[in-house]
C-alpha cells in the first residue's frame, strides 16, 4: 500500500508542477515506461531515482514521500 501512496504523490506533484510524464522522466533520466510503471505503483522507484524525481519537481524526498 505504502509503495501506492507514493505513485499517487509522484502523479499528483507532477501534475501540479505543470510536467508531462515524458519532461518528468526525461529531466530524470529515465524512461517514459519506468516512470509510468512508477506512477502506477507496478514498480519501485530506486533511492536515486526518486532523489532525481524530486529534485526535477523542486521538492525534497521527505515531500515526496510524505516522511
Amino acid at each position: 500500500m505504502e509503495n501506492m501512496q507514493l505513485a499517487q504523490r509522484i502523479r499528483a506533484f507532477r501534475k501540479l508542477k505543470g510536467y508531462t510524464q515524458q519532461e518528468l522522466a526525461s529531466g530524470c533520466g529515465i524512461s517514459l515506461t519506468v516512470l509510468g510503471a512508477i506512477e502506477r505503483g507496478n514498480r519501485l522507484a530506486e533511492d536515486r531515482t526518486l532523489a532525481k524525481i524530486a529534485e526535477v519537481l523542486g521538492i525534497s524526498v521527505e515531500e515526496l514521500a510524505n516522511k
